[in-house]
Order: structure tokens, then C-alpha cells, then sequence
């Protein structure tokens, strides 16, 4: 009986060691198949994540869909959830996956929880960024509006009506300008962690010669690319920037993981996913995209509308509003069962 249960646990070495090899899959490997699919992902992906990035855009020229609207509020709580679910649930998990990682040393890799600590150093250093940034920009505009006041009063001595005119203006002025800079700043800082995480997803699906890691993943990344686009495109509205800098952001935001797909093309014969360097390279940087994207999504994108007045006084749309976001998360969530 002892001897039945030795083989026994014997026979189980060789799969539990399958799990943690370190030396790529070729049994699934099929190069014409898979670029059919690589190229097909490469279309449905550009397309949906320029529409997504486009409808936001183009909706504020219909009058129901406004940033003031109460309709904008649900669309971006929802993509607000969106966002979150990606950072939580779809990058940080493989920044973990990566920084685990069997292939790589014990030391120092194996003694330290790195992604979680690179996605805090991230979070926060987005948010020194973000404050740094924004008083900056307050400041200045402060500064200017007083300095404009000065010579106005100036040249207006002994002008009441203008005068008080004139500083009625000016107040009104700073804060329009300092909301618009803390918008502008948020959409900058929103795209630079989704394209950091797009382009690694581009060039892991680009690299991979296996269809049936591919034919799933082409489906899931159009809908991923999409309700991303949606989240950062709500957001360049709010920023109201001139129509080429929205165009360069949108067209940015769109090429990003078709690029990434084409230079995973570029290096299949040299990549190779479970190297120690792509390991590391790809875990940092999905650490550090995840931290961003979760800062953005609570702080900025969450926070500031569902703490504001306009909610806060809408018990109506606060409730849609909430659920919008249950919603958008549960929709990422879902994808990652297949991406």
C-alpha cells in the first residue's frame, strides 16, 4: 500500500513540475495561423479603440451628452469602473504573475512582494505629480489674473462700475482655468498609464505564435481597447483641448496597441516570454501602469464627481451613477476570464 501511494505521489513530480518550466510551449505553435489572427486583431483593435476614444469627443457636440449633462456623469462612472477593474484586475494580477515568476531567481525576486511596492511607488508618485502640477498651474493663472487686475484698475481709476466689473471677471476667469488645467492634467497622466499597459499587451499577443492564445484575446482586447477609449475620451472632453491636440491624444491612444502587435511581430524569432529580462521588464511596468490606473480611476475620476455637489444634491443620479460603475467593473471584470 505505501509503495502504491510512493508511485503515486512519483507520477505527480512531472506535473507539477510541467507548471513552473521555464522553456516556451511549441506544441500549439502555428506561424500562418496565428498571424490570420494578428492581423485580425490588429483591425478590430484600431477600430474599436478609436471609436471608443471618438464617441466622448464628437458626443459633446450633441447637446445631451455635454459634460454638464447629467447623462455625461453615468458615461463616466462607468468608465470609471472600467478603468479600475483594468488596474485591479487585469494588469496588477500579471505584474505579480511576471515578478513571481518561477524563471526568475529566488533572490531578490522571490523575497519581495516588488509589483505591489512598484504599484504604490507608482500611485503616489502620480499623485505628488498630479498636486504639484495643478498648484503650479493654479498659481500661475492666480498670478496672471492679479497682475491683469492690477494694470486694468490702473488704467480704469476712477472707473467704480468698471473697476468692480473688471474684478468680478478676473475671479471668475482663474477658476474656469484652474478646473480646465486640473482636467487637462488628468486626461495627460490617464493616457501615459493605458498606453504603457496597451503597448506591453500588444507585444505579448504580437510575439505569440500560439492561436489558440490568440483567438480568444482578439475578441476580449477589442471590447478592453473600447470601454478604455470611452473612459479617456469623457476625460479630453472635460479638458476641452484645441480639436488637433484631442485628435493627436485620440490617434495616440488608438495606434498604441496595434504598434505594440506589430513589434511583437518584429521580435518573435527573439522574444521570448519567459526570459528573466521580459519577465522583469514586463512586471515593472504593469506594476507601475496598474498603480497609475487605480490612482486615476478613485481619485480623479471617482472622487471628484461622485463627492461633488451636483451628485451630492441628486439622489437620482447618484444612484445610476453608482450603478454605471458597478457596471463598467463588472463588464472588465469579466473579459479576464478570456484576456
Amino acid at each position: 500500500m505505501r509503495l502504491l501511494c510512493l508511485l503515486d505521489v512519483l507520477a505527480l513530480i512531472p506535473l507539477v513540475l510541467a507548471d513552473c518550466t521555464c522553456e516556451s510551449d511549441s506544441k500549439d505553435r502555428n506561424k500562418g495561423e496565428a498571424l490570420k489572427y494578428k492581423l485580425a486583431a490588429i483591425v478590430s483593435i484600431l477600430v474599436a479603440g478609436a471609436i471608443g476614444v471618438c464617441l466622448p469627443i464628437v458626443g459633446k457636440t450633441v447637446p445631451a451628452l455635454h459634460p454638464e449633462r447629467s447623462i455625461f456623469f453615468i458615461i463616466k462612472a462607468f468608465t470609471a469602473g472600467v478603468i479600475a477593474s483594468t488596474g485591479f484586475i487585469h494588469v496588477l494580477p500579471d505584474a505579480f504573475e511576471n515578478l513571481t515568476s518561477p524563471c526568475l531567481s529566488k533572490s531578490p525576486w522571490g523575497n519581495f512582494p516588488f509589483a505591489g511596492f512598484v504599484a504604490m511607488l507608482a500611485a503616489l508618485g502620480t499623485l505628488i505629480v498630479d498636486t504639484l502640477a495643478t498648484s503650479y498651474y493654479k498659481k500661475l493663472h492666480t498670478d496672471k489674473a492679479r497682475l491683469g487686475k492690477s494694470i486694468g484698475d490702473e488704467e480704469k481709476a476712477g472707473e467704480n462700475q468698471g473697476h468692480a466689473h473688471g474684478h468680478s471677471h478676473g475671479s471668475i476667469s482663474t477658476d474656469s482655468d484652474s478646473d480646465l488645467l486640473r482636467h487637462r492634467v488628468i486626461s495627460q497622466v490617464l493616457e501615459l498609464g493605458i498606453v504603457v499597459h496597451s503597448v506591453i499587451i500588444g507585444i505579448s499577443l504580437g510575439a505569440s505564435e500560439s492561436p489558440s492564445t490568440i483567438r480568444p484575446l482578439v475578441a476580449a482586447l477589442t471590447f478592453h481597447q473600447f470601454f478604455e477609449g470611452m473612459g479617456l475620451g469623457g476625460c479630453i472632453t472635460q479638458a476641452k483641448f484645441e480639436t488637433r491636440a484631442s485628435a493627436i491624444m485620440a490617434l495616440f491612444f488608438s495606434l498604441t496597441t496595434p504598434v505594440g502587435i506589430g513589434i511583437g511581430l518584429g521580435i518573435t524569432n527573439v522574444y521570448d516570454e519567459n526570459s528573466p529580462t521580459a519577465l522583469i521588464v514586463e512586471g515593472i511596468f504593469n506594476s507601475a501602469s496598474s498603480g497609475i490606473l487605480i490612482y486615476m480611476a478613485l481619485v480623479d475620476l471617482l472622487a471628484a464627481d461622485f463627492l461633488s455637489p451636483k451628485l451630492q444634491n441628486n439622489g437620482r443620479l447618484l444612484f445610476w451613477s453608482n450603478v454605471a460603475l458597478l457596471l463598467g467593473a463588472g463588464c472588465m471584470s469579466l473579459l479576464a476570464k478570456w484576456a
